[in-house]
C-alpha cells in the first residue's frame, strides 16, 4: 500500500474504504461478509474508512467490525454530519453523540459537513454556532480533522475552500468529471492551499466499469498494459499528486484484493502520453451520446438568474450517457440542494451566456430542453421540500 500525507503529517492510505455499499440481506447489512471485506482491506494497508450518518446501518456496522477486531486505533475513521437536518447547536451535539455511540468510539479522525454545496449554507451553519462547536470538539480531541463533502460547481467549491480553515475536503472526481463538479481546477486549488482531497465516486458508482459502451470497452481491451477499466480509472486519479485518498465502495473480497494490488504500486506522475491518449479515446466513446457539447469551461457564467449552466448540461448529458436516475439525482444535488436554487427553468432567455460561449452553443435552447427533461415532478417536489423546510 502506498500512502500520502495530510496537512498534519498523518499518513493516509491512497485507497480508502467507502462504507456506503455494504452488501445487505433484505434491509440489514450482512455484517459477517462486510467484516471479512473490511478486515482484508485493513490487513492490506487501508487505514481510512468513510461512512455517514445517513448511510443506513453503516455507522453501526463499522463500529461493530472495529470493536470485534480491536483495531479502532489502526485506522482513520471518517463520518459526516447531516447539517441539512440540524436546526440548532443542541441538534449538532445530539447527532454527534449518536454517531459516537453507533461507531463505538470516543473520537472521529475526519469529520465532514455532508453535501455542503455552497458558502451561504456554511454561513447559515456558522450562525448556528458551528464554528465554536467545532473548536470545542477539536480542543477536546473528539474531532481530529474537520472537512466537507461536496457536489456542485467549481466556483462554489473554491468559495467554500476560502470560507474556513478546513483540514481536508471530499469531492466527486473521475476522468469523466474532470471539468465538472469541483473538477481539476478545484482539485488543484485545494492542492495550492495544502488541503488534502479525498475522492468519492472514482468510477461513478461502478458505471465506468459496468456500463461502458462497446466502443470504450474495445479501446481499453487494446491497452498494451492490459489494465482493467477499474485500474485505468484509479491510476488516472493517483497520477495526480493533489489526490490524497481515493474511496472505493468495495463489496467483495475479489474487489478488495484487486484494488489493493493496484494501490500497491500506483504513484503520481506515472501516466505517459499514451495513457492520456487512451483516457481521451475512452471519454470520446462514452460521450458520443451527449446531448450538449459543453466542455464545462464556465465562460457563460455567472448567469444573472443564477442558473448553473455547466452543471445543468453535465446532468442533461448524464441522463443520456448513464441513465435517467443518474442525471436526475445529480441535478437535484447540484441545483436544488443549495441555499439558492440554480435550476435551468430560472432562465429568462436574456442571451448573455451565448455571447461568451467558446463553443457557440445555443445555450438558451438547450436549457429549455434540459429543464423539460430534468425538472420532473420528483425534482419539483424535492426542490419544494428544500425550500419549504429550509433544509439548506
Amino acid at each position: 500500500m502506498n500512502y500520502r500525507t495530510d496537512r498534519r503529517g498523518n499518513q493516509l492510505s491512497i485507497l480508502g474504504y467507502g462504507c456506503m455499499r455494504f452488501t445487505k440481506n433484505g434491509s440489514s447489512i450482512d455484517i459477517d461478509k462486510a467484516e471479512k471485506e473490511v478486515m482484508c482491506a485493513i490487513r492490506g494497508g487501508v487505514n481510512y474508512l468513510d461512512t455517514a450518518y445517513v448511510y443506513s446501518g453503516s455507522e453501526a456496522a463499522v463500529g461493530e467490525i472495529l470493536e470485534r477486531n480491536n483495531c479502532r486505533k489502526e485506522i482513520n475513521l471518517a463520518t459526516k454530519l447531516p447539517h441539512y437536518l440540524i436546526k440548532s447547536r443542541a441538534g449538532l451535539e445530539r447527532t454527534f453523540q449518536e454517531q459516537l455511540r453507533r461507531l463505538r468510539t470516543d473520537y472521529i479522525d475526519y469529520y465532514l459537513m455532508h453535501m455542503l454545496n455552497d458558502a451561504k449554507t456554511w454561513e447559515k451553519l456558522t450562525a448556528l454556532g458551528v464554528q465554536d462547536w467545532i473548536a470545542e470538539k477539536k480542543k477536546s480531541g473528539q474531532i481530529r480533522n474537520i472537512g466537507f463533502s461536496y457536489h456542485g460547481n467549481t466556483d462554489n467549491f473554491i468559495r467554500l475552500l476560502d470560507a474556513y480553515d478546513w483540514d481536508f475536503c471530499q469531492i466527486q472526481y473521475n476522468y469523466l468529471d474532470e471539468y465538472s463538479q469541483a473538477g481539476r481546477r478545484g482539485l488543484e486549488y485545494a492542492g495550492q492551499k495544502g488541503i488534502p482531497v479525498i475522492i468519492m465516486e472514482p468510477l461513478r458508482g461502478g458505471r465506468l466499469v459496468n456500463n461502458l459502451p462497446a466502443g470504450a470497452k474495445k479501446k481499453i481491451a487494446q491497452d498494451k498494459k492490459q489494465r482493467t477499466p477499474a485500474e485505468l480509472g484509479f491510476r488516472w486519479l493517483w497520477d495526480q499528486p493533489q489526490v490524497t485518498c481515493v474511496l472505493s465502495g468495495m463489496n467483495s473480497l475479489e474487489m478488495v484484493q484487486e484494488n489493493l494490488r493496484i494501490a500497491s504500486d500506483a504513484q503520481a506522475g506515472q501516466f505517459t502520453e499514451e495513457d492520456f491518449a487512451l483516457i481521451a479515446a475512452v471519454k470520446e466513446e462514452i460521450n458520443r451520446n451527449m446531448k450538449v457539447g459543453c466542455t464545462g469551461c464556465g465562460y457563460c457564467m455567472p448567469c444573472p438568474q443564477k442558473v448553473d449552466i455547466p452543471m445543468t448540461f453535465h446532468c442533461y448529458n448524464l441522463r443520456y450517457t448513464e441513465g435517467k436516475k443518474s442525471g436526475l439525482w445529480e441535478y437535484v444535488q447540484s441545483t436544488a440542494m443549495r441555499h439558492e436554487t440554480s435550476s435551468a427553468s430560472q432562465c429568462v432567455r436574456c442571451g448573455k451566456c451565448e455571447k461568451h460561449c467558446p463553443q457557440g452553443l445555443p445555450i438558451r435552447e438547450k436549457l429549455q430542453e434540459a429543464a423539460k427533461e430534468l425538472e420532473t415532478p420528483t425534482y419539483k417536489f424535492m426542490r419544494w421540500a428544500v425550500r419549504t423546510f429550509r433544509i439548506y
